[in-house]
């Protein structure tokens, strides 16, 4: 099983420099709440605050202490803190910016926490409909409103479905988000062999739709074009497009790891597997089907770690026209 780094990571480190330094800007410009040298010190601050507390909890977590530290701030100034101030004194700094910070911070944790989230694709799983570099918009609410940290369905809405791109957490990484595709839903019977998907005995039908080239960098290699076979994949009626790579097997058996329900599986060899998906849970592959981890290696997702719907592009820094497709 792959043995995850328990080291804290540069980001720990650098947003504990910001913080010292954030400190002794607002040390340094104390009684004058407006000036940039208090803005810097507070912008620092915080930005700071968030990389050490990112280190064990997520982001939308990390804005829910702020509003609670803002609003602790801003209860103690009513109750306290206002009786005491003169009219022509200035409030103290830490009101001022808590005041200043409170409805913005408090407007993005609800935005994020319970309606959208845009994400940054990292790797080519994805591909072709998703490249490296896209900034995407997840519908947070499309299969319910959930408590915020829990993730508990408190009102559901719609049903996860096959075909659905959906975010996800790891089920391997703490703290770290993925994004695939619904291949499988509780009761499905999944088998996969030589890189064709049957689905409780249906086979699927594959389009041929010509060829697909992409290149990555490796530090090993150094830059690697992949010359895939695109096809169609008809999904049980969600047609959309997947790549496939000839160089490499269906899967590598020995890169598949122990875990939950994994009884539910039975691996071959590297030509293929089946799976029953347990109640509840899902089968997530990549349409990149020869460079994705997914479900084939560390096993279904449970519907409490779904997180949303990918349903836009916002935008490509490397390519303008894909803005606004819609996945």
């Amino acid at each position: 099983m792959e043995v995850i780094s328990q080291s804290l990571s540069k980001w720990f480190y650098l947003g504990a420099i910001s913080v010292v330094i954030g400190a002794v800007l607002i040390f340094m410009a104390r009684g004058q709440n407006k000036s940039k040298r208090m803005e810097n010190g507070y912008f620092l601050l915080i930005l700071g605050f968030v990389g050490v507390i990112s280190e064990w909890t997520d982001f939308a977590t990390v804005l829910f202490i702020f509003v609670i530290i803002a609003s602790i701030v801003l209860v103690i100034d009513k109750l306290f803190l206002i009786s005491t101030r003169e009219a022509v004194t200035p409030k103290q700094h830490y009101v001022y910016y808590a005041r200043e910070f409170f409805p913005v911070v408090l407007g993005v944790w609800v935005l994020r926490a319970f309606l959208f989230e845009a994400y940054q694709i990292p790797s080519s799983s994805m591909r072709p409909d998703l490249t490296v570099g896209d900034f995407i918009l997840v519908n947070k609410f499309n299969y319910g409103i959930r408590e915020p940290f829990t993730n508990k369905v408190l009102i559901k809405i719609d049903e996860v479905k096959r075909g659905d791109v959906i975010v996800f957490k790891d089920q391997q990484v703490k703290n770290r988000d993925l994004i695939k595709r619904v291949v499988g839903v509780g009761g499905d019977r999944i088998e996969y062999q030589n890189k064709r998907l049957t689905i409780n005995g249906a086979e699927l039908k594959y389009t041929p739709d010509g060829t697909y080239t992409y290149s990555e960098n490796y530090p090993e290699v150094g830059n690697f074009t992949f010359y895939n076979e695109k096809f169609i994949e008809d999904l049980t009626g969600v047609k959309h497009p997947i790549i496939t790579y000839d160089q490499v097997p269906s899967l590598n058996v020995e890169n598949v790891i122990n875990f939950p329900n994994k009884s539910n599986c039975i691996y071959v060899n590297d030509n293929g597997f089946s799976c029953t998906v347990p109640q509840g849970e899902y089968f997530m592959m990549g349409d990149n089907r020869d460079n994705s981890a997914d479900s084939r290696y560390w096993g279904f997702v449970p519907n409490k770690d779904i997180l949303g719907k990918a349903i836009y592009v916002i935008i490509n820094l490397h390519d303008f026209k894909r803005i606004g497709i819609k996945i």
